[in-house]
């Protein structure tokens, strides 16, 4: 059955950016100091009432941006997650070019973070200023040139595709740019549009269907070429530099998410924080519980493994439910194999090379 030990993975939101891009759906408000300040009171409180596992494998700060806090404010984070970073093997922070200074760096170095995220989008000045960023791919560049210095190598780019008005010869540039600033990571995403977004207002539009899926082949047949091993459907890495921390989630381990818009999940219980920041400064312990019943859980553990390139550990997930996968999948997964879109092989279920494209449609006849 699912333990119950205490999550070895954390996720931490930050809330605040400098600016809203215009394709962005998760939690965030524009940066005021006096708000921040509110926020790392609420954040400490949280913290000291929740049971974080000292023995933690890794922690991600995501956002919003992190990298928008003060010099400051940022010590004051990293400080209150100190107690629980002794062990960490891996330690992201995501940051934006344009809120990153030599003194943020160097913090980042003195605390242990080993990695770091940066979202790059893409190269074109014209598209980065549609999407509502404000730095070009040579600040991106001299972000990457400062992380290094202080001794942090260890660094992911996203991408995005299926972009307004994008070629294929603009992505084609941006992954030339990216590839030539020597990223460990690369991360590309097909643009998504919601409704409370800037572009959802917009009524703005990714990108016809043929197109998107030709630049993602594009992407699937190029990166290899320079060393990039795709392990996970949008993500690519040099050997050895795979997201320990993502990882886990497409593996369905536990994971444990404080401040707002923040998500966890517990052996059958997900949860989720406050999605806004006045609700979470009312009340920082409040959550609400999502039970999951074991079926649930089925299926989410192979819904996030299937997005791995390896598949799902049949034994894994014997050992997790008490059930085998074929009696749990009983007259739902044959059709799928017969017709070539999924396969067992070494003790594994993966979905064929032919068919990870198309997963959400492999996933809706096993559901």
């Amino acid at each position: 059955m699912i333990p119950r030990s205490k999550p070895e993975y954390l996720y931490v939101h930050v809330p605040f950016c400098k600016s809203i891009c215009h394709y962005c759906d998760f939690t965030h408000t524009v940066y005021m100091h006096d708000r921040a300040e509110q926020w790392l009171e609420a954040l400490q409180k949280e913290i000291l009432h929740r049971e974080i596992n000292p023995h933690l494998k890794t922690i991600y700060i995501g956002g919003g941006t992190p990298s928008s806090l003060d010099e400051t404010q940022l010590e004051r984070l990293l400080s209150m997650l100190a107690p629980y970073a002794k062990h960490v093997c891996e330690y992201t922070v995501e940051v934006n070019p344009e809120t990153l200074s030599e003194a943020k760096a160097q913090l980042l170095a003195d605390y242990g973070v080993n990695r770091i995220s940066i979202g790059f989008q893409c190269a074109q000045a014209d598209q980065l200023k549609m999407l509502g960023r404000h730095h070009t791919k040579e600040d991106v560049l001299c972000t990457m040139q400062l992380l290094r210095s202080k001794g942090i190598d260890n660094i992911s780019l996203d991408l995005m595709y299926s972009l307004p008005h994008q070629t294929m010869d603009m992505l084609k540039q941006s992954i030339d740019t990216a590839l030539s600033f020597s990223p460990k990571h690369l991360s590309l995403y097909s643009l998504s549009i919601e409704e409370n977004t800037v572009f959802g207002k917009k009524g703005m539009k990714p990108l016809d269907d043929e197109t998107e899926a030709d630049m993602y082949e594009y992407i699937c047949q190029e990166l290899p070429k320079h060393g990039f091993e795709q392990y996970e459907i949008s993500n690519f890495s040099l050997p050895g530099y795979q997201s320990v921390h993502n990882r886990a989630y497409w593996t369905y381990r536990d994971f444990m998410g404080i401040s707002c818009g923040a998500s966890g999940k517990e052996g059958y219980m997900r949860y989720d924080h406050p999605f806004t920041l006045k609700e979470y400064l009312q009340d920082p312990l409040k959550q609400e519980d999502i039970p999951l019943s074991k079926e649930d859980a089925m299926f989410e553990m192979v819904m996030m493994n299937l997005r791995l390139k390896e598949g799902m550990s049949l034994n894994l997930f014997q050992e997790t439910f008490d059930e085998s996968f074929t009696d749990a999948f009983k007259g739902r997964y044959e059709p799928l194999c017969e017709s070539g879109q999924l396969c067992m092989e070494e003790g594994m279920l993966k979905c064929t090379e032919d068919s990870w494209h198309i997963l959400n449609s492999v996933l809706g006849a096993l559901l």
